[in-house]
């Protein structure tokens, strides 16, 4: 049997490693390099490089890479040897500095959204020393950030990085004035819950649509669905138990630390929660874990689908990102205090995150948007589109006896007077949980449910960091110059709740009618991508990522370009891949069943028998007329597609939002109706009850 505490880590360069291969003196000052992000100089990276290298030689590594993270949306790595020629045909293991800290890449193939030319090839990768390097497949895998030759962030981890630095420094300033000296730093830390689908790789073999697309562009519901809640939190199959164990063992092994599996709502659904980290590392680990996850279920015969909607008609998957603030004495920022002063310190945080929700709305919609995600975003399965704040009932009340100035009392304490000194004390866990919120407070952190299963948490992760230090910032600006502190913190706490108590929602985000008070209270609601998209590059979103130094004017046009683009160029795959499957394999799977039933219909008017209100004559008038219809569709999608208009990646966008999705929609319709009524020997694609109902 396995034991957990010999295999943990055991893939991974980590702290107790460094400690027992680098000499005291390098150990120490790379621990500095790595808490206060100061250079390491070239006699220190030697060592580290070389300890590096004997270390995962030692575990079977033969080459390393630098791993990142591309805007292509996938993780990115070019394999180089350790081995070199040391003349007489012999050879010697060398790993330097220089391949520890700085490689080259190909930049020219990755997405820039404008910012480089093609023939412009040139790019670096940078080593992260934050988050440590593991081995994969044999392989060192070292966690960088990319950039071009001038030095433009072309991943997705360089603007996370600089969140963090810019909610540092602004969460430090505020702190100091509390009169906190003895934090030397403030890290925002983030644990991923992770929802996926299992199936069967036999029937996923069979569908087109699921290799190309990662869902079903084609299917009719089963018999059963999810309405019997019989699936969540329910008994774990002997086959997915067995994928969960060595998926476990997999993770551990590279320092992840799994810690929660379940079953979800949908039939074949799972998750799997890590613990917290430091949100850099857990934006590692995240992506790994897809990774590992794809690559451990082919081992079982299975496949791992995260896209947001693989199977219409059943819930779809997200990516619950659970998000706070903790200093480096180990105290969690959006935890209430023990004393008055610990809990304005809480009230100031918690209503600078509530005054960036607020005023950053769009940019948090847009953080999470996609193609996939579209197709979840307000259903009665994740969050509406329209973004606001759960708190709970009773933190609600609190904050509005701060704000009228009136006297808040429970049943459990004496009634009190709000000021900074007598704040009231506050109950650990004291809301419910509210899963059709945007962004929950769920005692102390926000739960984030808005992203997509798929995508990594990177971005929404840095536009919290950047959104909630602009509040901080403003806040401290604030208070800094102020005669009387307490007056000083009690005045803004209460404006921030006047202005902004809009964005705080406790109700049921299913509900419709959310809708209509959402409009009432003037939030935003952006369904679709293009419309979420073409706020991106508004003044002020431009403005609070140029003034942190979290993004230039350039890394933010060329990320809406790109993020445009790959909305219309998924959309585009989906119409291309439904169209072949309908043309060669639905359009005739139907002719041939009405061959047959053609042929019982021949037979029965030789008979003289009537036909119009027989089992075949029936069958056969309404397969004829859905697949005329289907292909009629097919044809109208084609044309639309081979007249994409030219103009602007938002124009292209729109175009597909309107023109092909519409007929997307139609041709399946018809297709699914399709399903319902041919006879299974002749549908050439494994149905919803295989793909969902026969996993062992």
């Amino acid at each position: 049997m396995t034991k957990i505490s010999e295999i943990f880590g055991q893939k991974v360069f980590n702290d107790s490693v460094m400690k027992e291969r680098l000499s005291a003196s390098t150990y120490r000052q790379l621990h500095e390099t790595i808490k206060r992000g100061t250079d390491l100089n070239s006699a220190i990276a030697e060592e580290v490089a070389n300890a590096m290298k004997d270390w995962a030689v030692e575990n079977g590594a033969t080459h390393f890479t630098h791993w990142f993270h591309p805007l292509s949306g996938a993780t990115a790595e070019k394999h180089e040897s350790f081995v070199s020629t040391a003349g007489g045909g012999k050879i010697i293991l060398e790993f330097s500095p220089n391949n520890l800290i700085r490689g080259e890449a190909d930049a020219s193939s990755f997405p820039s959204g404008g910012l480089r030319d093609t023939f412009e090839a040139r790019g670096y990768t940078a080593w992260d020393p934050t988050s440590y390097a593991f081995i994969k497949d044999d392989i060192l895998c070292i966690p960088t950030v990319f950039c071009s030759f001038s030095g433009e962030a072309l991943d997705h981890k360089t603007p996370l990085l600089r969140s963090m630095e810019a909610l540092n420094t602004q969460a430090m300033r505020v702190l100091r004035v509390f009169g906190n000296e003895d934090v030397d730093h403030v890290k925002a830390t983030a644990g991923a819950e992770q929802e996926y689908f299992l199936v069967d790789k036999k029937y996923y073999d069979q569908r087109e649509d699921l290799q190309l697309t990662g869902r079903t562009l084609l299917g009719a519901p089963a018999a059963k669905g999810q309405e019997m809640n019989d699936h969540y939190y329910g008994s774990i199959k002997t086959r997915v138990s067995s994928f969960m164990k060595d998926l476990n063992e997999e993770l551990w092994r590279v320092g992840i630390q799994a810690k929660t599996e379940h079953n979800e709502v949908a039939p074949n659904q799972h998750e799997l929660a890590s613990n917290y980290q430091t949100i850099n590392v857990t934006v590692d680990q995240n992506n790994l874990t897809m990774e590992i996850m794809k690559k451990v279920a082919k081992k079982h015969q299975m496949e791992c689908l995260l896209h947001e909607k693989p199977f219409a008609g059943v819930n779809g998957s997200g990516k619950h990102n659970n998000w706070s603030l903790k200093t480096d004495t180990g105290v969690n920022l959006l935890e209430p205090g023990d004393t008055p002063g610990q809990n304005a310190q809480f009230l100031l945080f918690l209503c600078a995150i509530i005054k960036a929700v607020d005023d950053y709305q769009d940019l948090i919609r847009i953080s999470i948007t996609s193609a996939g995600n579209d197709h979840r975003l307000g259903a009665s399965e994740a969050p509406p589109a329209i973004v606001s704040i759960f708190l709970g009932d009773e933190l609600t009340e609190i904050l509005a006896s701060i704000e009228n100035d009136t006297v808040y009392s429970d049943r459990k304490r004496e009634p009190f007077q709000f000021n900074v000194h007598t704040l009231p004390s506050f109950p650990r866990d004291n809301t419910d949980r509210n899963r059709t919120s945007p962004f929950a407070f769920t005692g102390n952190k926000f739960e984030f449910r808005m992203p997509g299963s798929s995508a990594s948490i990177s971005t929404p992760n840095t536009v919290l960091n950047t959104v909630v230090a602009e509040e901080l910032k403003q806040f401290a600006d604030e208070l800094e110059k102020a005669d009387d502190i307490n007056t000083a913190i009690q005045k803004v706490i209460k404006d921030t709740l006047r202005e902004h108590k809009r964005i705080i929602f406790n109700g049921n985000g299913y509900d419709p009618e959310w809708i209509v008070e959402a409009r009432r209270r003037g939030l935003s609601n952006y369904p679709s991508t293009p419309e979420a998209l073409s706020h991106y590059l508004d003044e002020k979103n431009v403005r609070v990522f140029t003034d942190h130094n979290v993004l230039t004017e350039a890394e933010l046009h060329s990320r809406y370009e790109i993020y445009m683009e790959r909305y219309y160029k998924t959309i585009n795959i989906e119409a291309q891949t439904l169209l072949d499957m309908l043309r060669k394999d639905i359009l005739p799977a139907c002719a041939r069943y009405r061959n047959e039933l053609g042929r019982d219909v021949e037979y029965q008017m030789r008979l003289g028998m009537e036909v119009e209100n027989s089992y075949s004559g029936r069958i056969f008038a309404r397969e004829t007329e859905l697949s005329n219809k289907l292909y009629r569709d097919v044809n109208e999608l084609e044309t639309v597609l081979k007249n994409i208009p030219d103009g602007s990646a938002y124009d292209k966008a729109c175009y597909y939002r309107d023109r092909v999705l519409p007929l997307m929609k139609s041709a399946r319709e018809k297709a699914d109706e399709l399903e319902t009524i041919t006879d299974r020997k002749y549908w050439p694609i494994p149905v919803y009850r295989e793909l969902l109902f026969t996993m062992d």
